[in-house]
């Protein structure tokens, strides 16, 4: 007997799965404001040398503010102030003369910064000066957080195999939690750095847990639907971080906004249920027993409980129950598994890569940089209605490979358009935006489909590991527009093409159980329901032979 089985008689989607989605949804709201938060706490406003020094020495005399700057600071070839550099010494001179002061002597800042604070109140940039030969920093907090992530991803997927959904989710929940707190009273640039990979090394548990646990509860004809409405907490979070950066405009107060539904959440775990499918697969069958009573009589069905033993749940896991341990080294272990492991792997790759090189490139298209945030946040419900239609329509595999092969299409389109066609830049970066949140949406719930129970939260837990890979090397990635403008694009294009290829050697998943052991997956299991792998060899032979 399989769990999808038990799930049709208990009902695979009635009020206890809608309650676990929308619990799972409050903790699920922050991360993309954590994750994309690095645009707006890490911004560099307009700044200029500070000449507030030569006030002091009376070298000005009746001079006004702007004409203390024109002898103070050379222009730049657009005609802009110099970010970086002030004369040696005043140069009266340029007040009667417009010549260029190109060549004049020159040197680095020497009193600091003055800042814009037109759009920001307060920045990393401005709090420790980040700016100049220092400006790459800003880029490499996104970068630090994300190397948290990434090995956040591996920990805590093991820990869910091992421990259980519900308390790692506990502990990815108040760490979490604190060490974003801990960040607001960093004193310096290292302590602050230091504070967002913990956060992110913790906070990452939520996404790779609650994306497992509720596709653990759920039946086959729903999984679909819970996938694209969970992966809507996402495009909910990025509208609400647009807003909150509007209204907060301080780095500090800002991130304390975006941390506090958690506390909510925390309130809100005593009612998330354990994954009774986690707990047979593990020879836990009392507790598995009593979570299955209760979605029984939260679905009003009753008539159901008596058949519900754990003497009968024994019947549905007749292998691998509780015999052992599983680790990262069994995705590597069996021929299916390592073919599965690669591909899902490089996918997450491309896609991570793709979703947030585009994500993080909020200026440059002539929009206020809250409004590019909201509409690229906008733009992901479209596309995730059109994945909803999708994945029964085509399947799995082939929304995943077009999605990633038309965001890719898109980053080449913009490389070609020539920059001073800002509005028409800037749609085309939009639908990019939405086909890479489509290859997303889908990717998540493909990957959770792919893998067997015994070890998909390992195998959620790589696969957002080589995820953040691909997250962490972005920021980095679009630095090389000091190289050409449009090579961040191109080498962003060439990314989600080849994952494009690459998810075309995935089998498709659609209408198919969930599979339980290692055994399904390499067709060893003598009991085994046809796995998706298997199902699709055969096709292939069938239409070979």
């Amino acid at each position: 007997m399989r769990f999808e089985d038990l799930l049709l008689e208990i009902n695979g989607f009635g009020r206890f799965q809608k309650m676990i989605l929308c619990l799972s949804f409050v903790g699920r709201f922050t991360l993309p404001c954590h994750f994309l938060m690095n645009n707006f706490i890490a911004g560099i406003p307009p700044h200029h040398c500070d000449i507030s020094g030569l006030d002091a020495a009376d070298v000005f005399g009746n001079l006004s503010a702007e004409e203390r700057r024109t002898v103070s600071i050379p222009e730049q070839a657009d005609g802009t102030l110099s970010s970086c550099l002030m004369f040696s010494e005043p140069q009266f001179h340029l007040l009667h003369n417009s010549s260029n002061s190109t060549g004049l002597p020159a040197e680095p800042c020497l009193n600091g910064w003055v800042y814009d604070n037109s759009t920001f109140t307060s920045t990393l940039a401005t709090e420790w000066d980040l700016v100049c030969e220092k400006k790459g920093l800003n880029k490499a907090t996104a970068t630090i957080f994300f190397v948290g992530v990434m090995f956040g991803a591996v920990t805590f997927g093991g820990l869910s195999d091992r421990y259980g959904r519900r308390i790692t989710l506990l502990v990815s929940y108040v760490s979490g939690m604190a060490f974003a707190l801990l960040s607001v009273f960093s004193t310096s640039y290292i302590m602050f750095a230091v504070l967002r990979f913990l956060t992110g090394f913790c906070i990452t548990g939520i996404v790779i847990v609650t994306s497992v646990l509720i596709v653990e509860w759920v039946d086959i004809e729903n999984r679909k639907l819970v996938g694209v409405i969970d992966s809507m907490s996402w495009t909910f979070g990025n509208m609400a971080l647009s807003l909150l950066a509007f209204l907060i405009r301080d780095w500090r107060w800002l991130i304390v906004a975006v941390t506090s539904p958690v506390v909510l959440s925390i309130i809100l775990w005593r009612w998330i249920p354990e994954s009774a499918r986690w707990l047979i697969a593990n020879g836990r069958l009392d507790e598995a027993h009593y979570y299955l009573n209760k979605c029984v009589q939260m679905n009003r069905r009753q008539g159901m409980a008596s058949s519900i033993k754990p003497e009968n749940l024994s019947n549905i896991v007749v292998a691998n129950r509780g015999s052992r341990k599983y680790s990262y080294l069994d995705l590597m272990r069996t021929p299916k598994m390592r073919k599965l492991a690669l591909c899902t792997g490089l996918t997450w790759y491309g896609v991570a890569s793709t979703f947030y090189g585009i994500s993080f490139n909020i200026t440059g298209f002539g929009v206020n940089i809250y409004l590019t945030q909201f509409i690229y946040a906008v733009i992901e419900f479209p596309a995730k209605v059109v994945v909803f239609y999708l994945l029964d329509k085509i399947g799995r595999r082939k929304t995943e490979c077009g999605a990633l092969f038309l965001a890719g299409l898109c980053l080449a389109i913009t490389t070609a358009i020539p920059r001073e066609q800002q509005t028409v830049r800037t749609v085309v970066a939009v639908l990019g935006k939405g086909c890479s949140a489509a290859s997303f949406a889908t990717l998540v719930l493909y990957s959770s489909e792919l893998y067997p129970t015994v070890i998909r939260q390992n195998g959620m837990g790589y696969n957002s590991f080589m995820g953040r890979v691909g997250v962490a090397v972005a920021p980095l990635i679009l630095l090389l527009d000091d190289v050409w403008l449009g090579l961040p694009q191109v080498i962003l294009c060439c990314i989600a093409v080849g994952s494009s290829l690459v998810a075309s050697r995935l089998p498709e998943t659609r209408d198919q159980c969930l599979l339980e052991t290692i055994e399904d997956l390499e067709g060893t299991r003598a009991s085994q329901v046809e796995s998706p792998v298997l199902s699709q060899e055969n096709e292939e032979r069938e239409v070979g032979g």
